[in-house]
């Protein structure tokens, strides 16, 4: 393979590493994002608790009760809706980070092999330099001595 050629490699799988980790952060942007919500939605539900308690104590009707409970319910609902979403967006999380470092892996196998050929290379670069000062120094020596 020569050298063109695993650069193009190297630049094409270091491309799919950049998209991988993009994916990678926006699944962790979702997460984080669902797990406020689900704490907004814990907050909201128990500052109505709150609201419910204070006005039990001063006294209310039963369908201002009533309103109270099925409130609570759908808040209690919509906290179960962003749990799922909180599950959901924790197991993407978790494989868009397999799928980067299964891409990471890639990249580093392809500068492993980078690597090599340029020490190649660069060792038959060497061998070519000693041998044209080889050739420079034989000409010398015959040049003297003739």
């Amino acid at each position: 393979m020569s050298m063109k050629q695993i650069d193009t490699l190297y630049r094409y799988e270091k491309d799919n590493e950049n998209k991988a980790a993009t994916k990678l952060r926006e699944a962790e942007l979702e997460y984080q994002q669902n797990i406020q919500r689900l704490s907004s939605v814990g907050e909201y539900r128990l500052e109505y608790m709150k609201r419910l308690n204070q006005r039990s104590a001063e006294g209310m009707n039963s369908y201002t009760f009533s309103h109270f409970h099925a409130f609570i319910n759908k808040l209690d609902n919509a906290a179960e809706q962003v749990q799922i979403a909180v599950t959901q967006a924790k197991a993407m999380v978790t494989k868009r980070k397999q799928e980067w470092l299964n891409q990471r892996q890639k990249v580093q196998a392809v500068e492993l092999l980078r690597e090599k050929k340029l020490k190649v290379l660069s060792i038959a670069e060497e061998k070519r330099e000693q041998k044209m000062f080889d050739e420079i120094a034989t000409q010398q020596f015959v040049r003297r001595n003739m």
